[in-house]
C-alpha cells in the first residue's frame, strides 16, 4: 500500500455512479444489503455516487486503519448535506482541526468515569420504571417504548428532564431524527423540511433549559451541569449557541443509536435463547446490592462477550464519512481530493478474514480464550480521533438495561411479524419488535 501526493497513478476503484445527480442514493437509503451486493460485485473498494457526491466504499480492517491513521493528512471528517445541515456548524461531529480537538476536550468531560458512576442510580430507577411499565403492558411494539426509554435518560441525564418523550420535545425529536440521513429538499412536506423546523424547535427548549439553568446557584450534576463549568485551555466556556448545539448532538447521539443497540439486543437474545440462559446464569452466580454502583458493572465477563458481540452483529451505524482532502492512492486506486470515502461498519463486522462463521451470533468469539478480535476490525463506535465520545456511556446504559432483564423479566417474540431490518436513520426491525413481556416468576 503506497500513497501518492498529487499525480493520479492509478485507476479510480471499480462501481457505478448511477443516475444523474441523485446517483444512488435512493438504493443506498433503502435497501439494506446496498453495501454487501457491491461489495459481492465489485471487491471491498468501490466507488458509487450519494447525496450528490462520488464516493468510494472501503471496506475491512486495513481500510479502517488507513483512514483512521490519516485524519487531516489524507481525510477530514465531512457528512451528507442533510446531516451537516440538521447536526448544525457548532456540532462536534463538524468542526474539525484544533476547534476539534478543544471541544471533544470540554465535552469529553460529562463521560470521565466519574460522571459515569453518577449517572448509574438514575439510570437504574428510571430503567426500573420502564420496565414495570412494560410488565403491565404485556404485549406491545417494543421499538418505539425503547426510542421512549433512551430518550427520557438521554434528557434526564444530559438536561434534567426525565418526561421529554411524553412532551412535544418527543415528538420533534422523532421527526428531526427522520431527516437525518435524506435528500437535502427544503420543500414543505419533505422529511428534510419537517426536519429543520423541528430542529428550530428543539434548539429553542433547550436554550430555555440552559438560560433557566444560568440563574441557578448550582449548575447541577447532568451533562449540563458539567459543560456549563467547563473551560478550555484558555478559561473559555462555551457559548449558549455553541452549548444548545452541542446539547442537541449528545441528545441524538445518545438516544437514536442507542435505541439501535438495544433493540438489537432484546431481539438476538429472544432469538437465541441458549445465550439468554448462559447470560442469566452468569446473572444468577453474582450478589448484587440495591442501589446499583459503577463498580458492581464491572464483573460480568459474559455479559460483557454478549453487548460485544451484539454491536458487532447489528452496529448502530452503519459508517462513517470522510472527504478527501489530499489525492492519495490505496491497494492500487486512487482515491481523488473533493470525493467522499464511507468506511464500513457493518460489512468489516462480517469479514471472514476477521471472524470465524461471522454471519453467526456467537459471544464467545470475545472470550479471552477466543478472542477474535483485529486492530481496526472491530469498530461499532468508529474510530481514530473521532471515535465516538459516548461509547462508554451507551455501554453503561446497555448493560444496566441488559442486566436488569436477565434478572428480573423474560420475553418472546409474537409469531408472524416481519424482523428484517430497516437501515435508517438506524437499524430497527420493520414490525417495531413484537413481544409477550412477563416477570419472572423466580427473579435472579
Amino acid at each position: 500500500m503506497t500513497t501518492t501526493e498529487t499525480k493520479q497513478t492509478h485507476p479510480t476503484p471499480p462501481g457505478n455512479f448511477g443516475l444523474p445527480l441523485i446517483g444512488e442514493t435512493i438504493s443506498f437509503l433503502r435497501d439494506g444489503d446496498f453495501a454487501d451486493k457491491r461489495h459481492k460485485k465489485y471487491g471491498p473498494v468501490f466507488k458509487t455516487n450519494i447525496f450528490g457526491r462520488p464516493t468510494i466504499m472501503m471496506i475491512g480492517s486495513e481500510a479502517n486503519r488507513f483512514i483512521f491513521s490519516n485524519e487531516k493528512k489524507y481525510f477530514e471528517s465531512n457528512w451528507p448535506s442533510s446531516t451537516k445541515t440538521l447536526l448544525g456548524p457548532a456540532t462536534l461531529s463538524i468542526q474539525s482541526g484544533d476547534i476539534h480537538k478543544s471541544r471533544r476536550k470540554l465535552l469529553a468531560q460529562a463521560f470521565q468515569p466519574r460522571a459515569l458512576a453518577g449517572y448509574v442510580p438514575t439510570m437504574e430507577k428510571m430503567t426500573r420504571r420502564y420496565l414495570q411499565n412494560w410488565e403491565q403492558q404485556k404485549t406491545f411494539a417494543w421499538c418505539p417504548q425503547l426510542r421512549k426509554y433512551t430518550f427520557d435518560v438521554a434528557c434526564k441525564l444530559f438536561v434534567g428532564d426525565e418526561t421529554a418523550s411524553e412532551t412535544e420535545m418527543g415528538d420533534w425529536f422523532e421527526t428531526y431524527c427522520d431527516g437525518l440521513f435524506t435528500i437535502p429538499l427544503r420543500l414543505p412536506g419533505t422529511k428534510f423540511n419537517r426536519a429543520l423546523n423541528c430542529r428550530k424547535k428543539l434548539l429553542n427548549k433547550i436554550e430555555t433549559i440552559i438560560r433557566k439553568r444560568q440563574q441557578q446557584a448550582e449548575p447541577g450534576e447532568d451533562a449540563l451541569g458539567l459543560l456549563l463549568q467547563a473551560k478550555d485551555e484558555d478559561g473559555n466556556s462555551l457559548s449558549v449557541e455553541e452549548l444548545k448545539e452541542q446539547i442537541l448532538l449528545l441528545l441524538f447521539a445518545g438516544h437514536e443509536t442507542l435505541t439501535s443497540s438495544v433493540t438489537a439486543f432484546c431481539l438476538l437474545l429472544a432469538q437465541h435463547r441458549d445465550v439468554l440462559e448462559k447470560a442469566r446464569l452468569e446473572q444468577k452466580q453474582i450478589q448484587l446490592t440495591e442501589p446499583l454502583s459503577f463498580e458492581q458493572l464491572k464483573s460480568m465477563p459474559y455479559l460483557d462477550q454478549v453487548l460485544k458481540e451484539v454491536l458487532r452483529f447489528v452496529p448502530p451505524v452503519g459508517g462513517g464519512f470522510r472527504q478527501v482532502v489530499e489525492t492519495c492512492e490505496f491497494n492500487g486506486y486512487t482515491l481523488p481530493k473533493g470525493w467522499t470515502v464511507l468506511y464500513q461498519i457493518g460489512q468489516t463486522h462480517q469479514e471472514h478474514s476477521i471472524y470465524n462463521e461471522p454471519e453467526k451470533f456467537y459471544p464467545e468469539r470475545f472470550s479471552l480464550e477466543k478472542t477474535e478480535e483485529k486492530p481496526y476490525g472491530y469498530i461499532p463506535f468508529g474510530g481514530g480521533m473521532r471515535e465516538c465520545l459516548g461509547k462508554e456511556f451507551a455501554k453503561l446504559e446497555m448493560k444496566i438495561l441488559a442486566l436488569m432483564l436477565l434478572r428480573e423479566y423474560d420475553w418472546e417474540l409474537l409469531p408472524n411479524q416481519n424482523l428484517e431490518m430497516t437501515v435508517t436513520p438506524t437499524p430497527h426491525p420493520k414490525d417495531n419488535l413484537l413481544v409477550n413481556f412477563k416477570r419472572l416468576t423466580e427473579g435472579v
